[in-house]
């Protein structure tokens, strides 16, 4: 039986229904057909995207928490801003923070430096909690993730390093970061240019970059000196960090240190993203 009309012209076998026809068969069917081809991909395409998980970016939110109100993470942008419950119990110390867009969670880093929270924006519950068994307990640091494998990276408390862990806090390798004799006081990462932004002990503000490896890349100073907390657009190429000195307001720099404008907070930890479309469970 023939039926190039549906299958095209490479289906055919006497006496068969497509039913019947050998797999190797109905897949050179399906890949030849001009009407069932374009469905075909089109369901491909659904699978894959159901599978592998996407981020459709949406309007840039800036979100941030203070030290005077830790049971809310603040939403200070985009078309509709909505604050979060961070689940902060009292005895609870926030030591960094950090959003991925493609899962739309905040990772929130707790004192004693080890402890890893993970808040579902929209569900506005806590997706879980975990302990990094190898992380040193000295103290904590600023916390910033990699989208696109969701991998986190965590500064060491006591030494000029960066731990990457995995997005469910497998321990994944430690860093040490060259042309650094200590450990850095902000970190952030460039998902444009694939690369750390480590904000060092110096002042004024100073911000070295680094790939992956540790590898020094350059280094930009801030016109404004900042406290231990940033966050990157890799879009527009904007550095934003609380101020030091002021009542929590948050600076934007562009890419070569200069102040562009000032955002009225308050701040004490940032970070930023664009609120997905699509999100990656």
């Amino acid at each position: 039986m023939v039926f190039p009309h549906v299958f095209g012209n490479n289906c055919t076998m006497p006496g068969s229904s497509p039913a019947k026809l050998p797999l190797r068969i109905v897949v050179d069917c399906v890949t030849s057909s001009p009407v069932i081809r374009p469905i075909a991909i089109v369901l491909l395409a659904a699978t894959v995207l159901a599978v592998a998980g996407c981020a459709t970016p949406g309007p840039l939110h800036v979100y941030s928490m203070t030290v005077a109100q830790p049971a809310l993470i603040h939403d200070e942008g985009g078309e509709a801003p909505t604050d979060v419950p961070s689940f902060l119990a009292p005895g609870d110390m926030l030591t960094g923070l950090a959003y991925d867009p493609f899962t739309d969670h905040f990772f929130l880093r707790l004192d004693p430096g080890n402890r890893i929270r993970v808040v579902d924006r929209p569900a506005r519950s806590v997706k879980r909690e975990f302990v990094v068994a190898d992380l040193p307990t000295a103290g904590g640091g600023d916390i910033a993730v990699r989208p696109r494998n969701g991998h986190l990276f965590l500064l060491h408390p006591t030494e000029a390093k960066i731990i990457e862990l995995t997005r469910l806090g497998k321990w994944v390798r430690s860093i040490s970061l060259d042309g650094a004799s200590a450990p850095g006081r902000g970190l952030a990462y460039d998902a444009a240019r694939d690369r750390l932004l480590v904000l060092t002990q110096t002042a004024p503000a100073y911000i070295a970059f680094h790939d992956l490896d540790g590898r020094a890349l350059g280094s930009v100073s801030l016109e404004r000196d900042v406290d231990p907390s940033i966050a990157f657009d890799a879009e527009a190429r904007e550095f934003y960090a609380p101020l030091t000195g002021t009542q929590g307001e948050m600076g934007v720099f562009d890419e070569s240190g200069r102040l562009r404008r000032v955002l009225a907070g308050p701040a004490d930890f940032v970070t930023i993203g664009p609120r997905s479309f699509l999100r990656l469970f």
